[in-house]
């Protein structure tokens, strides 16, 4: 199940990317571009909980497999390194909240000084230049208009950077530190499946995560605690 809902998730991505690029109109006044946009970058988000899974090898059993996907889910994310997010993660669930935590920041909790460095945290030059070549030739030898691969390409990707730096980083693990966050040093979003659907993958529930991270998302309902939880927010 994990590697079909995966697989299903980079294939909707890739053709609703293909579809919006060849077909929906580049203009201010055009409603359906925003939606367009918008489901991007939701897809976006899949692309990148599904390379989130594949670290936690909750894909497909066969490490291989399981790998290959996670590989290809976070370059067509943007272009990102699979083993540098393993590393960088799997110490984010050592050292939670802390200064070992590669996703805290420990001098700034204003979301933007924060995200600005999660962001060039994860960027690499290899990435720059993969990214460059793509747009290049997407737009040189296939054909797209720049304006399309801004608006449907690029900026859907980064909205969805903000979207899991929100409900993935910045609410789940934000001071002050509470003890009923525990050792995780993590909240959850309160108990409404469809919101946290929407919202992230259920990657809301992010305390649920820390406290099993052998659940893959599409499982972490299950793991929810009652709606009156003190680690809520």
């Amino acid at each position: 199940m994990g590697l079909l809902i995966a697989l299903t998730i980079m294939v909707l991505w890739t053709v609703h990317l293909i579809y919006v690029l060849l077909n929906v109109e580049v203009a201010w006044d055009n409603p359906w571009m925003y939606v367009h946009m918008l489901l991007q970058a939701y897809l976006y988000t899949g692309l990148f909980i599904t390379g989130h899974d594949a670290m936690h090898q909750l894909v497909s059993p066969n490490r291989k497999v399981n790998d290959a996907v996670g590989y290809a889910a976070v370059f067509m994310f943007a272009g990102m390194s699979y083993r540098r997010l393993i590393k960088n993660h799997w110490d984010h669930h050592k050292y939670p909240g802390t200064e070992k935590d590669p996703d805290f920041n420990v001098k700034s909790q204003n979301f933007w000084a924060w995200w600005f460095k999660f962001m060039v945290r994860y960027t690499t030059i290899w990435q720059i230049i993969a990214m460059a070549i793509i747009f290049n030739v997407l737009s040189r030898v296939a054909g797209v208009g720049v304006p399309a691969l801004l608006v449907l390409w690029i900026i859907p990707a980064f909205l969805s950077t903000f979207q899991l730096f929100y409900f993935g980083t910045f609410l789940p693990h934000r001071r002050p530190h509470t003890e009923e966050m525990g050792n995780h040093r993590a909240r959850t979003l309160k108990k409404n499946h469809l919101w946290a659907m929407l919202s992230c993958y259920f990657f809301g529930y992010h305390y649920e995560h820390h406290a099993s991270p052998g659940t893959p998302w599409w499982q972490l309902y299950r793991m929810k605690q009652p709606a009156t939880a003190t680690h809520e927010h």
